[in-house]
């Protein structure tokens, strides 16, 4: 199962909900799942979804909260997964055109009916009706990436005017998402892993988000780890080189002029960092007597390094 479909049956169990927030839910779930069409028998509306638990939501709330005692239709995708598609259907004369009026979708001006693709502000009056209208468009159209790949939560929509009302819905809750246009439809998306992990909040997936932290700590923690391999291996490796930049150093000198013409502190590191070309600075700083600092073992070999260069420059 993908995370998004644990995420839509987690708060698609939210079933006991006033008739407000039924209607919020109910209007975001059509508008972002629904077609309208017109026939010989009349105003017909049908949802559909991929997700089971959201069709049978839908189902629920349509009779619990509205008397309407929908038909629920099932068949199987075209597409390669050949999962099942559910699809609710509403027609005239279990109140579509009440329905359709009641949730904002169907607006009527001089007895012309029209298709309205704003977000009512009445159907969003309080803090519950707007959690359930954003629950309601992640039912009908949302999905939220693996979070062990990457943070990606979105919702799909086909109206331009809807998807900006959406986000602006969204961000009332102090989050930051964005509108883009994808071919005929409209994006609204959240890519901050602590962003998405708010908008789980405000739908009530508890469980989910719990899971999605657990795994961005995971992630967390394996990225710092990475960091600290990488930081230890660049300077293990800085040190290697310039140890054996030392060493060739000192043989050079050994050859050309001898280490007994060096004064006496330039000779004494010289002939230890020959006899122990792998330790560290610290190391042979301890080894002299009396004990010499990092700083000052790092002083000595620049200056053996200079002399080195003075020699290959004179030959």
């Amino acid at each position: 199962m993908s995370f998004s479909a644990k995420v839509k049956g987690e708060i698609a169990r939210y079933t006991e909900l006033s008739k407000s927030e039924a209607l919020a839910q109910i209007s975001a779930i059509m508008k972002v799942s629904g077609t309208i069409s017109f026939s010989g028998k009349g105003l017909s509306f049908k949802i559909t979804t991929e997700n089971p638990s959201s069709a049978r939501l839908i189902f629920t709330l349509l009779k619990i909260h509205f008397n309407i005692h929908s038909k629920l239709m099932v068949k199987k995708s075209n597409s390669l997964k050949k999962n099942n598609i559910y699809m609710v259907v509403i027609d005239e004369e279990m109140g579509v055109r009440t329905l359709l009026q009641d949730t904002g979708i169907l607006a009527e001006v001089d007895g012309v009916m029209s298709l309205n693709y704003r977000i009512q502000e009445s159907m969003i009056k309080g803090e519950a009706e707007k959690r359930a209208y954003v629950r309601g468009a992640f039912l009908g159209g949302g999905s939220v990436s693996n979070p062990e790949r990457t943070y990606h939560l979105e919702f799909v929509t086909h109206s331009e005017e809807y998807a900006l009302d959406l986000c602006k819905l969204i961000n009332s809750f102090g989050l930051n998402s964005k509108v883009i246009q994808r071919k005929n439809s409209f994006i609204i998306y959240i890519k901050e892993g602590e962003q998405i992990v708010d908008l789980l909040n405000i739908l009530g997936a508890h469980t989910s988000l719990l899971e999605l932290e657990n795994i961005r700590i995971m992630k967390e923690m394996r990225n710092n780890v990475n960091r600290l391999v990488n930081c230890e291996t660049a300077n293990l490796s800085k040190t290697v080189n310039a140890a054996v930049r030392q060493v060739e150093s000192i043989k050079l000198i050994q050859s050309q002029i001898g280490l007994k013409r060096l004064p006496k502190n330039l000779r004494e590191i010289a002939e230890l960092r020959l006899n122990y070309p792998d330790e560290s600075l610290k190391e042979l700083g301890e080894m002299l007597d009396p004990p010499v600092g990092k700083s000052g073992v790092n002083h000595r070999l620049r200056k053996i390094e200079k002399i080195a260069e003075e020699l290959r420059a004179s030959q």
